[in-house]
């Protein structure tokens, strides 16, 4: 006898290492491969450690959200926090814009990705072949996205490991062929001409490196595909901060040792700085080998952060459709891969024309949708820590407003480095969002749901409180 099961399989959910291996790949991209020479330009050695205190800075907004997450398993990071610490407005503009953010990255990790193809490839070259190979490649992305968590977790932990190895080879293989007269100067002459020049030069380095840092904010975003979000998000946000800041504080460290002022001038730093060194000192043909092996591992790193940000950015906006009715009911849709079919749709469409663009102006978008997630979900932190809603699980944040406080000094900063044009964008895409919001039918059952959902919640601290009272009793 045949017995027929009506059971629907249950998708695997992403394990510890696969969360990490995706916040790898959505941190260390083409930034790290190929913006190391503008900011050698303006603060030289010194670079080093102006890397290392915007690193220092970031991880106080990590923790931020390290926090954030621990209170919540929904998907979705930033608007979620904003959604439940300032109501569904603000939460609305924050969804819309971190899906800016995501598109945004995809279409820079692109056209990163055929700028680099076009420095040996001169067909690239040509509008037409660049036009469809974008194209393709998005393509690609939506067709691997379509088929699930599968192939998301082999592309993503092949791509991540591929990119570790990669920069491990170059510090490590490097670090013999450093020359100390490389390390001088430490700080550009014009930078010393006085208090402006020197905070001119530091803001300029500034913007870059934190560029470097900010795919750290898409790991919440999936989180119910996760297992134990509350506990494993916080661990990984603090593991995959820890991991890039030695990696890249190691790599700026060995590619001004290896080139000196020369850096400044490379249009692909790390491969121009190890190839140059080798075939100096080892001959043309190692340096040859040298040069291509570190291409090699940059065409996989930006090819990793695109495709980590092809599987966020609609999983994204399908939970802002699903979990809260802000959009449209059908674009929250799954196929049965579990795959947000019309949400990976929609970031195709948008990615594509966004792919037109220039990859500065499009990395100056993506640094201004960072700042305007990370500021309401810093507030956010600062009022459930005063209101004690939605205590953390698995993650407490040490210092009470401390860091909280400090990383939102720091998320002001940046708004003295954007340009103008580029804080019109961002007010033109803010103004269209919410025109846009008051023509989106409310789904009243949502709110219905939602405040079941609080109610759960708050009986689920409450006998958590209860239980952690007996335990402290009977001891």
């Amino acid at each position: 006898m045949v017995i027929i099961s009506n059971r629907k399989s249950v998708p695997k959910k992403l394990s510890f290492i696969s969360i990490y291996f995706l916040g790898i790949n959505g941190v260390i991209g083409s930034g790290t491969f190929l913006l190391p020479s503008v900011i050698y330009r303006y603060m030289n050695l010194s670079a080093v450690a102006v890397l290392l205190c915007t690193a220092i800075t970031v991880s106080l907004i990590a923790l931020c959200y390290a926090d954030l997450s621990s209170r919540f398993t929904g998907s979705g990071a930033a608007w979620l926090y904003s959604y439940h610490a300032f109501g569904r407005f603000t939460g609305y503009e924050l969804g819309i814009f971190t899906w800016f953010l995501g598109c945004c990255t995809l279409s820079a990790e692109i056209v990163a990705l055929l700028t680099t193809l076009k420095s040996f490839l001169p067909i690239f070259n040509r509008p037409l072949i660049y036009g469809v190979a974008a194209f393709g490649l998005i393509v690609l992305f939506a067709v691997i996205n379509f088929f699930g968590r599968g192939l998301v977790k082999l592309v993503n932990n092949v791509s991540a490991a591929a990119k570790i190895l990669t920069l491990i080879i170059f510090i490590v293989v490097g670090v013999f062929f450093i020359h100390k007269a490389n390390f001088s100067p430490v700080i550009p002459q014009a930078a010393l001409k006085g208090p402006m020049p020197f905070i001119h030069h530091f803001g300029e380095a500034f913007t870059p490196i934190f560029y470097l840092f900010t795919g750290f904010s898409f790991l919440p975003i999936a989180a119910k595909q996760m297992k134990n979000p509350e506990k494993n998000i916080p661990r990984v946000l603090i593991a995959v901060m820890v991991s890039v800041t030695i990696l890249d504080a190691l790599m700026m460290t060995v590619a001004v040792g290896l080139s000196g002022t020369k850096l400044g001038g490379y249009s692909t730093p790390l491969a121009n700085a190890l190839g140059g060194a080798l075939a100096k000192g080892l001959g043309t043909t190692i340096g040859k080998w040298g040069y291509a092996f570190i291409i090699f591992g940059m065409l996989v790193s930006i090819f990793g952060v695109a495709f980590s940000a092809s599987f966020n950015t609609p999983s994204l906006i399908a939970s802002m459709a699903n979990e809260h009715g802000m959009l449209p009911k059908f674009i929250g849709k799954k196929n049965k891969h579990d795959a947000p079919w019309v949400g990976i749709l929609l970031t195709s469409i948008l990615s594509a024309l966004f792919a037109t663009q220039s990859y500065l102006f499009l990395v100056s978008c993506t640094v201004l949708a960072s700042f305007i997630q990370y500021v309401p979900s810093i507030l956010a932190v600062i009022k459930f820590e005063h209101s004690n809603e939605y205590p953390t699980h698995g993650f407490k944040l040490p210092g009470k407003y401390l860091i909280p406080s400090f990383a939102l000094l720091v998320s002001c900063y940046m708004v003295t480095n954007f340009t103008a044009k580029t804080l019109l964008v961002g007010t033109v895409i803010a103004i269209l969002a919410a025109a846009a919001y008051f023509f989106i039918k409310k789904d009243r059952s949502y709110e219905e749901k939602h405040m079941k959902w609080l109610e759960d919640l708050r009986n689920r601290d409450k006998k958590e409180e209860q239980l952690n009272k007996s335990s402290v009793q009977k001891n």
